[in-house]
Formats: structure tokens, sequence, C-alpha cells
């Protein structure tokens, strides 16, 4: 009884049998397409894509060499290490500051031995950076040296006379004949005083950046104001914010703050009021009261 009654499930009509049979066909014809076909992606060629790739790889390689080659190191004369040059050779502030206190009395180190004694570096870092050390020629032939010294000292010479020109009406060859300043500092120079369109005092010389102790020592030797040059004053009072602001000593803010001053108290009557403004560069004010008229 109950095995009839299961079979009834499976009898099925002429259009079901065709339906499951369709069916069959179509589920046999999927699973073939499925084992038959590839469907792994085929890459396509980009030409641009390529290149890029490459030039990618060029630059990795490229940085790996930058990142794996030392700094190469030239010879230098350790008496004139600066601070930077100090901290990259390993050298301690205390080590550096030893050696700049020693040069400030007008001392050199004329060894490896003798810069060892002064900065005190240990003997692991001299041995790696002696190698670059490079002493003038006199050093290197101290015998020579004495021998010639005698000689010139046997001898009597006359001092030079230091001719001494208007640095106002010296040219660039003139400021290039003096040790220590190239075309380059030269031309800052002559850029400086066309920017305030003459000098009024050799301390201004100090506002050259680059130039250092010893060679603005050596400028003031060979160089000075000789007359109160002709300079167009600006007219504190009745200058414009713009042309207050073109004024090297001035910045825009400070030119602002001079406005500001003239149109709440009145008219400026001299460089004392002008000090009491913000901002204002105290320590210049008798070189720049010279540009101005009150």
């Amino acid at each position: 009884m109950k095995f009839r009654n299961t079979a009834s499930y499976f009898s099925f009509t002429n259009q079901q049998r065709k339906g499951i049979f369709f069916l069959l066909i179509i589920i046999i014809g999927l699973q073939l397409f499925c084992f038959f076909s590839d469907f792994s992606q085929t890459e396509k060629n980009h030409p641009e894509k390529e290149q890029w790739l490459a030039l990618q790889s060029e630059v990795d390689s490229l940085k790996a060499i930058k990142y794996n080659e030392k700094p190469k190191i030239y010879s230098f004369n350790p008496n004139f290490i600066s601070d930077y040059k100090g901290y990259k050779l390993g050298m301690s502030v205390q080590e550096i500051d030893r050696l700049f206190a020693y040069r400030k009395e007008n001392k050199y180190v004329n060894s490896a031995e003798e810069f060892q004694k002064v900065t005190k570096i240990s003997d692991s870092l001299l041995a790696v950076i002696s190698p670059y050390f490079k002493f003038p020629n006199w050093i290197q032939n101290k015998r020579n040296f004495k021998t010639y010294a005698k000689r010139y000292e046997s001898k009597s010479f006359k001092k030079e006379n230091i001719i001494v020109l208007d640095i106002n009406q010296a040219s660039k060859e003139d400021f290039m004949k003096i040790n220590g300043i190239g075309e380059g500092l030269s031309q800052r120079i002559l850029k400086q005083k066309e920017s305030l369109e003459a000098f009024v005092s050799m301390e201004q010389i100090n506002d050259v950046w680059g130039l250092s102790e010893e060679v603005v020592l050596e400028l003031k030797k060979h160089f000075k104001i000789s007359s109160f040059p002709k300079i167009k004053k600006i007219p504190v009072n009745d200058a414009s914010l713009k042309e207050l602001s073109q004024f090297p000593y001035f910045r825009y803010a400070l030119a602002k703050q001079i406005v500001t001053y003239r149109s709440m108290k009145g008219d400026i009557k001299n460089i004392e009021d002008l000090i009491n403004i913000k901002g204002f560069p105290v320590e210049k004010a008798n070189i720049i009261g010279l540009y101005l008229e009150f």
C-alpha cells in the first residue's frame, strides 16, 4: 500500500518527461562548457604601463644605490670646521666648542695630535677623520719654512701701504682683491649698497650675508666712508605704506605700525619716536635715522 503511494510521485506526464530531458541536456552542456573553458584572465599588453613599470624599477634601483652610498668626505683644514661639519664628522658639541675657543685665541692646530689635544676627541674618531686633514704647505715643510722665515727676517722690507677706498665708489673687482671674497660675495655687497642707495656706515657690512668676521675686518681695513653720500631720504611722515615697506630696514609689518602711529599720534618728530614703535630694530636706530627725513 505504501509502495503504491510513493510510486505515484515518480509518474510523469509526457510533457514533464520532455522538460526533465531538456533540463538534463542543459546541465550536462554547462558542465562540459565549464570543463573545457579556460577562465584565466589574459593580461593585455599596455605599452604605457610597461614604460611606467620600467621607469619605476629604474627609480627604485637608483634609490637603493643612494641609500647604500656612503657620503664622500673631502680633504679639509680642521682649523675651520663649522658646527654642522663637526656634527657630520661625529664630534660632540663640547669637542667643537673647545676647538672654537682655541681658535678665538687666534691659535691654529698644526697636526692631528694637536687637534686631539685641543678637542679631546677619542682615538677611534681621530683614526677615522685624520686621514682627511689637510694643512697648509708650510706646515708640511716646516724646515723649508723656518729657513725662509730666517731669510725673511734678515732682510728689511718696507711695510706695504694699504690703499683705502671709498666703499660707495668701489667696483666688483675692488672687492674681489680682498682675501675670501669672490665674484658672488662681491655682487652681494654691491646689491646691498644699491638697495640702500649707498652705505652710510661701515657697520652695514655686517648685514651682508655670507661674510665671515675675518673678511669683514679686512673690508674695514681697505674701505671706508670718505664723505656722507648723496641719498634720497625717506620722508617718514609723508611716505606711503608701500614706500616705507620698500626700505630694507623696514618690514611690511613695521611699516604698517609706523603708518598707524602717524594716524593716531600725529607726526613723527625724531628717531626716538620710532624707537617706541613695536618691532623697530633699536640696535640699528643710528644708521636708520640717516636715511630718514622727519
